[in-house]
C-alpha cells in the first residue's frame, strides 16, 4: 500500500521515536488515517505509536480535539491556526508526548484560488517545545500523490521535534 521510501522513513522515525523513549499520536484530516495506518504497517509499533486521531469534519475537529468553531470558520480548516490546534488537541487528548497533524486540499476538487488543490498544513507538537508549522503546496499531483507527499513531510517533522 505504500511506497519502499514512506516505509523505510516510518522505520527510521520509529527507531529514532523508541531511542529516546516518544510516543506519537496523529490527528489526520486529508490522509483520513493513513499515517496511522502506516505506523501500525509494522509489528512493534504499539511502543511508538499511541493512537490517531481521523478528523475529517469540522465538526469532529471541534469535539474531538478541540479546535473552535469559530477559528475553522474564521481562518478555514486547512489553515495553519487550525493545523496547529489540531496537533495541540491530539497531544492533550492522548497519553502521546508528541502529536502530528495535517489538513488540507487532497483534490481532485476543493481547491480554491487562495488554497488550491495541494495545499497542506502540517504541524506538530510536542511537550515543553514550540509547536512546529509547514505550509507545504504539493500541486495537483492528483489525490493519492499529494497523500504520500503528505505522509513524508508529516514524518519529517515528527523527527526534527523528537529529540
Amino acid at each position: 500500500m505504500f511506497p519502499e521510501r514512506l516505509r523505510n522513513l516510518c522505520l527510521l522515525t520509529m527507531d529514532e521515536a523508541r531511542e529516546r523513549r516518544v510516543r506519537i499520536a496523529t490527528a489526520e484530516s486529508c490522509t483520513g488515517g493513513l499515517i496511522a495506518s502506516l505506523f501500525t504497517e509494522f509489528s512493534g509499533s504499539s511502543d511508538v505509536f499511541e493512537r490517531g486521531f481521523v478528523t475529517y469534519s469540522n465538526r469532529s475537529k471541534e469535539e474531538v480535539l478541540g479546535v473552535p468553531g469559530d477559528l475553522i470558520a474564521d481562518y478555514g480548516a486547512v489553515s495553519e491556526a487550525v493545523a496547529r490546534l489540531m496537533a495541540e488537541g491530539a497531544l492533550e487528548a492522548s497519553r502521546a508526548n508528541l502529536a502530528v497533524a495535517v489538513t488540507g486540499v487532497a483534490g481532485p476538487g476543493g481547491g480554491t484560488p487562495m488554497k488550491p488543490v495541494g495545499t497542506v498544513h502540517i504541524a506538530c507538537a510536542r511537550e515543553n517545545k514550540a509547536v512546529l508549522h509547514e505550509a507545504c503546496y504539493f500541486g495537483d499531483l492528483g489525490r493519492h500523490e499529494v497523500r504520500m507527499a503528505t505522509i513524508e513531510a508529516a514524518l519529517n517533522m515528527i523527527r526534527q521535534q523528537i529529540p
